[in-house]
């Protein structure tokens, strides 16, 4: 097989950073001297923690195309064009073989520019629902990789490879609970509810915990708290002996090992995350996403007895109720823990590879 010279581009949340970081390191156990280039928007968040990973980036001056009136959509066409331009002389000096996309608006213009220049190219969605960048480019891509059924629908079905969604290489790895815990400077062996509200975090998830800091504890409980970069200011002052809130945490291996219970957002990234960990779960869908797409991810978890799901307009009468359940009954702590691991797929990664090695 030829040397590998791959680009990976993707952004804007970490549903789109984290598969593209899993799938370059999944690379790079299975291909020596394979050459990496991660391809994002400038300014987002892909420009911090892909280099944080030990991968080179280079940004795009594009962002996305807002659905309301905006000013920002006047110049999107400059945008767009300027970094066909930019992706162009990446690719010419860069030289890739193969290009692979996961997603967000940063990854339009290099796989466009790719397949006008005659690269074999590849896309991997994280959603039941696929985001518009993804629908435009799977017209020429040559390889469609999804993590549910029934994408027949928005994607030509000659292309698509059911894979799963690939997660963080340490993500799946155990490590002793009380040393995680410790890690955060928790009590080793006091339970521990771990608080993730997707990368960039999410106001009412912050506000439910904000409001129930007394009744969570009032269990037992300690926290480890990732209340996002946005709001940290907001909420760090509630830190407090047994409560730990972090703007980002990058250590997500000791984060789930340290958790005895999650409550999450329901990103597909996440979710995928969440069932290799296989920890007693409470889901609160973001209502703010294309098609509602978290909560139908959510759904199909809670179908399975995998976790319980929370719409956000039910939190003030229901919380209360199904997050006692959640900590105090056994017997679902149990169940929850099965089903999730049945409906892991710990191999996503490497069937990704798998397909990408086939296009060289």
């Amino acid at each position: 097989m030829k040397p590998i010279r791959l680009i990976l581009s993707g952004g804007g949340t970490g549903g789109h950073i984290f598969p593209a970081l899993a799938i370059a390191s999944q690379i790079q156990k299975e291909v020596k001297d394979a050459a990496i280039l991660f391809v994002g928007a400038k300014g987002k968040m892909e420009m911090e923690k892909v280099p944080k990973a030990g991968f080179q980036i280079k940004g795009l001056w594009i962002s996305g195309f807002q659905r309301s009136l905006s000013i920002q959509n006047l110049i999107f066409p400059l945008k767009l064009i300027i970094s066909l331009i930019q992706g162009y002389f990446i690719i010419k000096k860069f030289k890739p073989n193969l290009v692979v996309g996961t997603g967000g608006f940063a990854s339009g213009p290099i796989l466009q520019m790719a397949q006008w220049l005659k690269i074999p190219t590849v896309i991997q969605e994280q959603n039941s629902y696929p985001g518009i960048t993804n629908k435009l480019l799977s017209k020429k891509v040559d390889t469609i990789c999804v993590a549910f059924d029934g994408m027949e629908q928005y994607f030509p079905p000659q292309k698509i490879k059911l894979t799963g969604n690939p997660i963080r290489s340490k993500v799946g790895t155990v490590s002793a609970p009380e040393s995680s815990k410790q890690f955060f400077g928790l009590d080793p062996n006091k339970p521990t509810l771990a608080i993730i509200g997707g990368s960039l975090g999410a106001r009412s998830v912050n506000a439910l915990i904000s409001d129930h800091l007394d009744f969570i504890q009032g269990f037992g409980l300690q926290i480890v708290w990732q209340c996002g970069a946005l709001y940290y200011d907001q909420f760090k002052d509630l830190k407090k002996e047994g409560v730990v809130i972090q703007p980002f945490i990058y250590e997500m291996q000791q984060f789930y090992s340290a958790a005895d219970f999650i409550i999450s957002r329901a990103g597909a990234g996440s979710l995928s995350e969440l069932c290799s960990v296989g920890k007693p779960l409470l889901l609160i869908p973001s209502p703010n996403v294309t098609a509602n797409h978290q909560y139908h991810n959510a759904m199909a978890l809670e179908k399975k007895g995998a976790a319980f799901v929370l719409e956000e307009k039910e939190l003030k009468t229901d919380f209360k109720p199904r997050f006692k359940k959640l900590v105090t009954d056994t017997e679902i702590q149990k169940s929850m823990e099965k089903a999730l691991k049945a409906l892991a797929k710990p191999e996503a990664a490497q069937l990704i590879v798998n397909e990408m090695i086939k296009l060289l």
